[in-house]
């Protein structure tokens, strides 16, 4: 039971790391010292769909799901198993990275500018 907890908490932390990384930058608009986490959340996720370097977090699911008699994720890992052909086409994945890539930079773009109207009325 242990290992599955394991596996489950990966998988979680997985999804709350991409609803993160579509949400940070305007969460960051009510808590603005957050941006700086969220820009390195961002450059992670730019890194890893880059170069395709694989996840820890699916390292460890892997781990967890293998310790407690399951199998592993098929494929690449999470995306391909839980959101590629699940939540979008997987021959989507392209528009879905450019979307995702257009709200982050929309949330900082709305983040720039209430900052620089916050700093001109004396508000931050």
């Amino acid at each position: 039971m242990g290992y599955r907890v394991v596996g489950d908490a990966a998988m979680l932390a997985h999804f709350a790391f991409l609803a993160y990384l579509v949400a940070g930058g305007f969460l960051a608009w009510r808590w603005p010292w957050s941006i700086w986490v969220h820009v390195a959340v961002a450059l992670y996720g730019l890194f890893n769909v880059l170069v395709g370097w694989p996840c820890p977090l699916t390292h460890v699911e892997n781990w967890g799901r293998v310790r407690a008699g399951e199998a592993s994720l098929p494929g690449s890992g999470f995306i391909d198993h839980y959101i590629a052909g699940v939540v979008y086409p997987q021959e989507r994945e392209v528009v879905v990275q450019v979307l995702v890539a257009a709200v982050v930079l929309a949330s900082w773009i709305g983040f720039g500018l209430r900052r620089r109207h916050a700093v001109r009325h004396g508000v931050a």
